[in-house]
């Protein structure tokens, strides 16, 4: 206690002697909420007068000082990266999915994880600079919908003035089609009067002049002998029999106004008078190669004048070789004739936008002049307008194109290279690792191939993945149907 009588409290306040604990209490309670006033009106902005030459002492404003003097720091807020699972990260994104292609094209079905539709179109696609390759790969197992896919597809784009080739269709079911878009099917084989002349003229386009015209009907009918020949024999020509082809060739056309392989073959056989003796004995194997096409078991196909007429301007055009569809050397013979006769088409800039489809394509890329001839057309398909569409059961059927390591294995691969759009529709579990190791899958799109349904495939569209279901309209449905005879 002090000497007026005050005491000292504990706190170090001084309070007067004998009062009451409630007054002090009370005493205290006043004090915290002038306090507490003070603090507020100090930290209340206030809005400095012109005068003010700065912002008085204890002036705070609520988001602090501008400026350097704000004591801010200069490096960016970050915060920490959070991850989990997609399942758990859809309640804060639920709609997180692929955006799809656009709206421009022809539409193929639904994704089958965004709900949304899809459309696809490989023309557009390569003017909107999503590819840089029109061709496209189409592999399923027997009953998946593959078939189903590329019908659809270009059915579909008759209506945007596209046209339709489809050089070889071993078993036949693309001719009902073409006759129902107002197309015409070719059937070639045994007991048909249908015939094919290797050595016809062909379609001329109109910028072409006389000369140029009459160097490239020469180019195409020596190479498409030629190619006949190593076909038939399996092997690639000598010099010697090249140079025996071509006398018989030049022979044969001038001897005829519409020259046939018997014309070939007879000069081959016996050369005229002034040509070097030795040439018969040079082209005797070629002669009678040629000669099985025209006499033996492939006879009454390819030696007389054709009786059908390649007219480019019709909307679908298919060569339907199910008669032939057992004999493997009468199907590549008939392939690389056909694919001759359809080339000169094909190869006209003028020609519009068209579909070119191989069905089966595993059974027609074993003849080798026929591999040379697509991988040809697929590296100049852009200058052409062409979309080459190659339909077969797995990406393993290429292993069976020529032996490992050899030129034919090596042109078959181009192929799927040379395809920026591939389309997988159910594989076996035994077929996943080699498709994604030949596509570059990921784990993702690995485990999805076995578990496809009908009709449901993966597009590969350059780095793009889309897993889509095909949706028919049940008029297609009815005319795409390969199962009837099963039911």
């Amino acid at each position: 206690m002090n000497d007026d009588g005050r005491r000292m409290h504990t706190a170090g306040m001084i309070v007067p002697a004998g009062e009451r604990r409630r007054d002090r209490r009370q005493r205290a309670t006043a004090t915290r909420r002038l306090e507490r006033e003070a603090m507020n009106s100090l930290a209340r902005p206030r809005t400095p007068s012109p005068d003010d030459d700065a912002p008085p002492e204890g002036y705070l404003p609520a988001a602090g000082e501008p400026g350097p003097d704000g004591l801010r720091s200069w490096l960016r807020f970050r915060a920490p990266a959070h991850q989990d699972t997609s399942a758990t990260l859809a309640a804060g994104y639920p709609f997180l999915a692929e955006g799809g292609l656009g709206t421009e094209g022809l539409y193929i079905g639904q994704d089958l994880y965004s709900g949304a539709s899809f459309v696809y179109d490989p023309w557009v696609a390569y003017q909107r600079g999503l590819i840089s390759a029109p061709n496209m790969v189409i592999a399923g197992i027997v009953g998946s919908g593959k078939s189903a896919l590329a019908k659809s597809l270009y059915t579909r784009s008759l209506a945007f003035g596209r046209r339709v080739y489809v050089v070889g269709d071993p078993k036949g079911e693309h001719s009902e089609i073409a006759r129902m878009v107002g197309g015409r099917a070719i059937t070639l084989g045994h007991g048909m009067h249908t015939r094919l002349n290797p050595l016809d003229e062909g379609y001329r386009p109109k910028s072409m002049s006389d000369a140029e015209w009459a160097v490239q009907v020469a180019t195409r009918r020596r190479e498409l002998v030629g190619a006949l020949t190593e076909t038939v024999l399996g092997r690639p020509l000598a010099p010697v029999e090249h140079t025996a082809i071509d006398v018989a060739l030049d022979a044969a056309v001038r001897s005829a106004d519409v020259p046939v392989l018997p014309h070939v073959v007879d000069r081959l056989l016996a050369p005229d008078a002034d040509d070097d003796p030795r040439l018969a004995e040079d082209g005797r194997q070629a002669a009678h190669a040629l000669r099985r096409l025209v006499l033996g078991d492939l006879r009454g196909l390819f030696d007389g004048p054709s009786t059908e007429v390649f007219d480019p301007t019709l909307p679908m055009i298919s060569l339907d070789l199910s008669r032939v569809a057992e004999n493997d050397a009468l199907l590549s013979v008939l392939m690389t004739c056909s694919a001759a006769w359809m080339e000169a088409a094909l190869t006209d800039p003028q020609g519009g936008q068209r579909f070119v489809i191989y069905d089966e394509a595993w059974r027609l890329m074993r003849s080798a002049s026929l591999l040379r001839r697509m991988d040809a057309q697929w590296r100049l398909s852009r200058a052409y307008g062409i979309c080459n569409v190659l339909i077969f059961h797995k990406l393993s059927d290429l292993d069976t194109v020529g032996d490992q390591g050899s030129a034919m294995r090596a042109l078959a691969s181009s192929l799927l290279a040379l395809a920026e759009t591939r389309i997988i529709y159910r594989q076996e579990s035994d077929q996943a690792g080699p498709t994604s190791a030949a596509l570059g899958l990921t784990g993702t799109e690995r485990a999805l191939l076995p578990s496809l349904g009908v009709g449901q495939g993966l597009w590969r569209i350059k780095e793009r993945s889309f897993a889509i279901g095909h949706a028919l309209h049940p008029a297609e449905l009815a005319a795409f149907d390969t199962t009837a005879r099963m039911r």
